[in-house]
């Protein structure tokens, strides 16, 4: 019907480009972004399913980066405790030593001196190994404080062991002295010359116990006033591998670093772990019966340093394995939010091209129904 009032060709050649003209510019837009969702109205329920597909991927990638962080915490902590077995290996060599009757007086002083070096050098490794500032191979404070506690408690009274020895040795040679002197015969000089070697025995060992009782009682003192630091294992650690927040891992070494400290404290008087700096060089071979003792003492510290160290080795290999199953699981949330958002630039790109050619068809079919009116005039003339 061929109508003034309403050119319905017009109309309807104006809606068809209204809606290429849509099209072409949502494709340019997809184009444009290389995103397929750009706001709601693209795809409402794509839109939520890609925005948390998006957070997962992204604290999933942060969840990797923390497992390498804590790696390398672990590895840290780990090639330290090496470094205190090689040291601790040296020290019982020594010990065995300084335990052989061949060693003279001049030597032990000698092995002690190389031993109290490497006892500090101990002592540093344990306070001085840290990860970003923070310490990592201190024990409870609380447990630290008792261990040493004991240790100068048993120090303590094996000086006073010593020196009731000693005390019954002398009494012991002066009644050889007196029995010799009423009637010296080769039986009661013998006596005198076993004595006489007993009381230098005790004396020696009264000596030494005395000295590292003193200095304990020192150090002891010394941790009561101390400051307290924690360190990343002082307490339970958790470490956070995974976007959700139960997805952790507990590392409990308190236990285990406890043993570790109070073996190594029993093993060297001079071991610390509170950062004080300790003069004495200690008095652990000093005396044949002592560096005998401290052998297994050694030994002893040896095996909490490898329990430790197994641990960390253990945490780190089933870090090692999350990191592996994490990277799988980013990479195809990854990939799966991609083919939900992202443009497919072939489809996109022949949309594209056909809406142009259709804006540029309708165009041209506007621009002829917009002359209809005339072609009507021409009818009344």
């Amino acid at each position: 019907m061929l109508s003034l009032h309403t050119n319905t060709a017009a109309l309807y050649a104006h809606v068809a480009l209204g809606r290429a003209e849509g099209r072409t510019a949502l494709a340019a837009t997809r184009l444009g972004t290389g995103l397929r969702i750009n706001s709601a109205m693209d795809d409402a329920a794509g839109l939520q399913i890609a925005t948390r597909l998006a957070t997962q991927s992204r604290g999933m990638a942060m969840a990797v980066n923390n497992i390498q962080k804590s790696l390398s915490l672990l590895q840290t902590a780990e090639g330290a405790l090496d470094e205190s077995s090689t040291l601790l290996i040296r020290m019982k060599d020594l010990a065995t030593q300084a335990a052989d009757a061949s060693a003279s007086p001049t030597d032990r002083v000698a092995l002690q001196a190389e031993f109290g070096a490497l006892s500090h050098e101990l002592s540093h490794i344990a306070s001085g190994t840290t990860f970003g500032g923070t310490k990592l191979l201190l024990g409870d404070t609380t447990a630290e404080r008792a261990t040493v506690a004991a240790t100068t408690a048993a120090a303590t009274a094996s000086a006073g062991a010593a020196a009731g020895a000693l005390a019954t040795a002398q009494n012991t040679f002066n009644t050889a002295v007196a029995t010799d002197l009423a009637g010296s015969t080769p039986a009661t000089q013998a006596a005198v010359a076993a004595a006489a070697s007993a009381v230098t025995a005790a004396s020696a060992l009264a000596t030494a116990t005395q000295l590292a009782a003193t200095d304990a009682q020192q150090y002891a003192a010394q941790v009561a006033a101390a400051t307290t630091v924690d360190g990343v294992f002082s307490k339970p650690a958790q470490f956070q591998i995974g976007d959700s927040a139960n997805e952790t891992m507990q590392v409990d070494l308190t236990a285990q670093l406890g043993a570790m400290h109070a073996a190594l404290h029993v093993a060297s008087s001079t071991y610390d772990t509170f950062g004080i700096e300790r003069g004495s060089v200690g008095t652990e071979l000093l005396l044949a019966s002592t560096a005998s003792a401290t052998i297994d003492k050694l030994q002893s510290a040896l095996d909490a340093v490898a329990g430790v160290r197994s641990l960390l080795g253990g945490t780190a290999n089933r870090m090692s394995y999350v990191n592996s199953n994490l990277s799988h699981a980013q990479f195809n949330t990854t990939v799966a939010r991609g083919r939900l958002a992202d443009t497919d630039f072939a489809q996109e790109s022949a949309e594209w091209v056909s809406n142009q050619m259709l804006m540029q068809a309708g165009t041209t079919v506007l621009r002829q129904t917009n002359s209809m009116a005339s072609m009507l005039m021409s009818l009344l003339a």
